[in-house]
């Protein structure tokens, strides 16, 4: 079973600086390379404490590609909604170069109004920008020109250049969150998902699952279905008491981050988005007593987590969970501590699972 490291920032600025939060993150990135788990991931968002600090995963992921040798490196992911994607397809190819062809392309929609509004882009327009972005960056990876028609780009005929070191192209990856037919088209289209289900019911999440690995293999792809990556934060102690303890004040941090960027959703309503305008109240809902009680957070001791985990493969069938360990005003070695448990506790006794799709 395969295991990676995600690194969605959700940080209050005066807690730690951009400098601290990204040495301390590469040092993570590079020990979790010598643990041997198989992905670091971050993510796309601007302007809060939530997510802020990662405005760009090409960058990041350069940085973490110059200090491993072996993990996989995932943007989880880029925001075609945001970004020309001349410029995007040309920087993700040179970061399948520098890191000698270990990227993971990853997409997403991006859903916090405050960003549409802030680079001028309705939030109406969000599927079909997503869409076409992905078909004009899939097209420059594999053809020698490119003359694009689309509704919000038209460029060439031109080349790409650099090339990806990956051939066709780097593996697509696609980030759903609960709506189906995000589920549905991903599985049409071949590519591989990432899920934060944190927020969703699980028993929709698995429905939307097996849409997806149903549409997967209807459009012939694979029986099996694509790859699938799914975020949960971690912290294990030797202890669960402890660990259980130590982690609600994180937990509590991170929502409260959350709920700040949520809040741009209230008086805010669109098709695109159904449901979204409940955002807030549904993080409110939240509570670190549900989040235990529901299993949303991998907590406690090896043990204890190991079996968690076994829970979730058993609802969601293979999948390779990607790990947030750094959130919250989480220390330094706190963050190395539950790093290395996982790997030298935890994974040996989920030895005989796979997050292979045919599994």
């Amino acid at each position: 079973m395969r295991f990676g490291i995600n690194f969605f920032p959700s940080v209050d600025p005066t807690h730690l600086s951009g400098y601290e939060y990204y040495q301390q993150a590469l040092a993570l990135a590079a020990r979790a390379d010598e643990l041997g788990y198989h992905h670091i991931r971050t993510v796309e968002h601007y302007f809060r404490g939530y997510g802020g600090y990662s405005p760009s995963p090409v960058v990041f992921l350069t940085a973490v590609a110059q200090r491993t040798r072996r993990v996989r490196l995932v943007t989880g992911a880029v925001l075609p909604a945001f970004n020309h994607p001349i410029k995007l397809a040309a920087e993700l190819a040179m970061l399948d170069c520098l890191s000698d062809g270990r990227l993971d392309a990853g997409f997403a929609r991006a859903f916090l109004p405050e960003e549409f509004d802030a680079f001028q882009v309705s939030m109406d327009e969000s599927r079909l920008r997503f869409e076409e972005g992905i078909a004009a960056v899939k097209r420059l990876w594999t053809e020698a020109e490119v003359r694009f028609e689309g509704s919000f780009h038209q460029f060439g005929p031109l080349p790409l250049l650099p090339r990806p070191v990956q051939q066709p192209h780097p593996p697509i990856w696609i980030a759903a969150i609960q709506t189906p037919e995000s589920f549905v088209w991903a599985g049409e289209q071949g590519y591989n998902l990432m899920i934060v289900p944190y927020l969703s019911a699980f028993d929709s999440v698995a429905d939307n699952l097996r849409a997806y690995r149903e549409s997967y293999k209807r459009a012939g792809h694979g029986a099996g279905g694509g790859k699938v990556q799914m975020s949960f934060h971690l912290y294990v102690a030797e202890d669960g008491a402890t660990a259980r303890r130590q982690a609600q004040t994180l937990m509590e941090e991170y929502i409260r981050l959350f709920r700040q960027s949520a809040t741009t959703w209230i008086g805010r309503t669109s098709g695109q988005y159904k449901g979204y305008e409940q955002l807030v109240n549904i993080l409110d809902a939240i509570t670190y007593d549900r989040v235990l009680k529901e299993g949303r957070a991998l907590i406690g001791d090896p043990v204890e987590v190991a079996a968690q985990m076994r829970a979730l493969i058993a609802q969601f069938g293979p999948v390779e969970p990607s790990l947030q360990v750094m959130y919250g005003d989480i220390s330094a070695a706190a963050t190395h501590r539950s790093l290395e448990l996982f790997a030298t506790e935890v994974m040996p006794r989920l030895a005989d699972l796979s997050s292979d799709p045919a599994s």
